[in-house]
């Protein structure tokens, strides 16, 4: 298992770019959908937890790579998961940082790769976009199913199990953002209460 982290997160930090919240799609989806190390519950708690502080990839990293290592071994396995992953996972990204470091300035001045970097972003924003709908789905949602067409998958989600708990704390947080101005840390903490106490309302 632990080779199978630092193989997994290395290959991340290689192929992946644009940031934390498109590696965080690429991740949640392989660590769920084809490694089946995490369910989306805990993939969400992972990424509910980065979202408390800055540097929302580092926390998530270390948190795949200790719960599938502990899962597998226990607590030591997975202490050693979570170095293994933040190793594999920035190592490689400072090697491409300091392999072209010394381009950087001539890169930016040439017209094609201009036009190839904002094409980039834009598939950037998309991915980011994916993130936040495969979240979105697993919260609203207590069950999804996955449609295969060709190589495309489809999260679908079942209808018949929206929560409408979660709809209402997300509604009442938006009002209170964006209608009132509430402080971010009152926001946080009203929505982490009402999350606790909604638990104690059966589901239908």
């Amino acid at each position: 298992m632990l080779a199978e982290i630092g193989y997994f997160f290395s290959k991340l930090a290689v192929v992946t770019f644009g940031g934390a919240y498109a590696v965080l799609a690429y991740m949640a989806q392989d660590v769920v959908g084809q490694l089946g190390w995490l369910q989306p519950a805990e993939m969400m708690d992972g990424l509910g937890l980065a979202e408390t502080t800055p540097g929302p990839l580092i926390l998530v990293t270390e948190f795949v790579g200790f719960l599938a290592a502990y899962k597998t071994a226990g607590i030591a396995h997975g202490i050693a998961g979570a170095a293994i992953a933040l190793w594999a996972t920035f190592i490689p990204c400072f090697l491409w940082i300091f392999a072209g470091a010394p381009y950087l300035d001539w890169l930016t001045h040439q017209p094609r790769l201009q036009g190839a970097l904002a094409s980039i972003m834009a598939a950037v924003v998309g991915v980011i976009a994916n993130l936040f709908a495969w979240f979105a789905l697993h919260l609203f949602f207590a069950e999804t199913s996955v449609t295969q067409l060709g190589m495309i998958q489809i999260l679908t989600p079942d209808l018949a199990s929206l929560d409408l708990r979660v709809i209402a704390i997300t509604l009442i947080c938006a009002f209170l953002a964006f209608g009132r101005g509430l402080g971010l840390f009152w926001l946080l903490g009203l929505a982490a209460l009402a999350g606790a106490m909604i638990h104690l309302v059966p589901i239908g």
